[in-house]
């Protein structure tokens, strides 16, 4: 059975690729999106003219693609077929408020749709204080404060929940009345359960309060973190490798803006290297973890997910090793980092 993501191609494949996946659908048209969002439609007939004018074979879909796509609002969805009908096209894609796509209607009445395989719970850790941010969690706690019009912890629920997931288990302490009402609120189709911390016991020992709540594989995240990547891909991951815990690790790049020097034993200079450039994997704050890590943690004790993580190390367990881009992360652990969110954000949703 097809989905959605069939009848999907990135705007700098080949024209040879394009060719394939429509020959591989069976239909004639295919989406340009970027991270979900439509861009164009490229059609089997798009292509025909190209070649007929003598195209260059090497030529990348956005040099073929309709840039000005017939596109419905989930909404409209009803009115498909007359719309196929009125624009003289034999299929539409269906798309929620941020231009992503959702699913399509085809002019057989045939809808393809997403398939939603990450139906597992996600645990998110927002009890902290957020320092770092202060003086905005002088007023707010961490979680609400807003990336745009909606709050940090809502963007992460919605990337979650648009994989799939309909189960989240927020961690609350600090202000966790005005995280609930603001839950409570608002229009929602997903659960949210509260984890009450009396006091703060660090981003492990939360977590024993969940023993009886989650007997799945689950996600656990910081509340300050978005993981731009394919979290089917990171499951399947960590199931095929066997894994008690995978965490995901982001490349870091960092450039030393002086010249590194190295000195011998007889204090004279070894080596020299000009603004060297340090690569190193680092922690996001986002894992997959089995349940029996729930059941092991000991109720009520203060313990931080390294240190569980260290433990199992020790013991022989699989701990395993998710990478993804630098790009693919973004924290707002800091003012400036939330203000470089902030921005990437609104260039990617604008």
């Amino acid at each position: 059975m097809m989905d959605i993501m069939d009848f999907l191609v990135d705007e700098n494949s080949t024209m040879i690729e394009a060719m394939r996946l429509l020959d591989k659908a069976a239909k004639k048209v295919l989406f340009v999106t970027d991270k979900g969002k439509l861009l164009a439609a490229i059609t089997d007939g798009d292509v025909r003219r190209w070649v007929l004018k003598k195209g260059s074979l090497d030529a990348q879909v956005k040099d073929i693609a309709n840039y000005n796509p017939k596109f419905l609002y989930q909404k409209d969805k009803t009115m498909a077929i007359e719309y196929m009908k009125k624009n003289h096209i034999e299929a539409v894609p269906i798309v929620d408020d941020d231009m992503r796509i959702i699913s399509a209607v085809f002019l057989n009445n045939h809808e393809v749709s997403i398939k939603n395989k990450l139906n597992i719970p996600v645990v998110i850790m927002a009890g902290g204080k957020g320092t770092r941010l202060y003086p905005y969690t002088k007023i707010l706690p961490k979680p609400l404060i807003p990336i745009g019009e909606i709050p940090i912890v809502e963007h992460i629920i919605n990337r979650f929940h648009r994989a799939g997931s309909n189960d989240f288990f927020l961690i609350v302490n600090h202000k966790k009345n005005m995280i609930k009402a603001y839950f409570n609120e608002i229009q929602k189709d997903y659960e949210v359960t509260y984890v009450d911390e009396e006091i703060p016991l660090g981003t492990g020992g939360g977590l024993s309060f969940l023993k009886g709540k989650i007997d799945s594989t689950f996600i656990l995240s910081n509340c300050d973190i978005l993981i731009e990547e394919d979290y089917e891909k990171i499951y399947s991951f960590h199931k095929k490798e066997n894994n008690l815990i995978t965490m995901v690790c982001s490349l870091k790049n960092i450039k030393i803006p002086y010249g590194v020097i190295e000195i011998g034993d007889n204090g004279e200079i070894e080596s020299m290297k000009e603004k060297p450039e340090l690569s190193f994997f680092t922690n996001t704050g986002m894992y997959v973890v089995e349940p029996e890590v729930i059941k092991k943690i000991e109720t009520g004790v203060p313990l931080g997910f390294p240190d569980i993580i260290e433990k199992y190390i020790k013991t022989g367990e699989k701990i395993g090793v998710y990478p993804i881009s630098e790009y693919a992360w973004m924290d707002m652990g800091q003012l400036d980092e939330m203000e470089e969110m902030r921005k990437r954000l609104e260039r990617e949703e604008g």
